[in-house]
C-alpha cells in the first residue's frame, strides 16, 4: 500500500492550495475541481479537512465523476491513464486537476464534458 493512502486530505489540502493562489487563482476554483470530482459539496470538504480523513476515506466516500475517465496527461512522469491501483489513479487524477487549474487552464476544459 501506498502511503499517501492513509495520509489526510487535511496535510496535502494546503499545498494544492498553495500551488493555486501562488499562480494567482482561488481556493473557490480549487474547490470547485474538488468538488467536480468527488462530488462533495463545501460542507463536506470542510469536514473532511477537520476529521483527518485518509485519502483512501475521501475517494472510498466520494461519487467519481462519470468523465473523469476523460482525464488525461502527464503527472510526475507518470501518465493518469495508465495508472493500475484504482485508488492511486483517483489520487492522480485530482493532482492534475490541481495542476491544471495553476495552469490557468480554462474551467470548462478542466471539468471535462463528454
Amino acid at each position: 500500500m501506498h502511503r499517501v493512502f492513509t495520509t489526510a486530505v487535511s496535510a496535502v489540502y494546503p499545498h494544492y492550495l498553495t500551488k493555486v493562489e501562488r499562480k494567482g487563482h482561488t481556493r473557490a476554483e480549487l474547490d470547485e475541481v474538488i468538488a467536480w470530482l468527488t462530488g462533495y459539496d463545501r460542507a463536506d470538504l470542510e469536514r473532511i479537512l477537520a476529521d483527518g480523513t485518509t485519502f483512501e476515506e475521501f475517494f472510498a466516500g466520494a461519487t467519481l465523476n462519470p468523465n473523469a475517465a476523460l482525464i488525461t496527461g502527464t503527472i510526475c512522469g507518470v501518465r493518469v491513464q495508465e495508472v493500475e491501483d484504482p485508488l492511486m489513479q483517483k489520487i492522480r487524477y485530482l493532482d492534475l486537476l490541481v495542476d491544471e487549474v495553476a495552469r490557468g487552464k480554462k474551467m470548462e476544459k478542466i471539468l471535462r464534458q463528454a
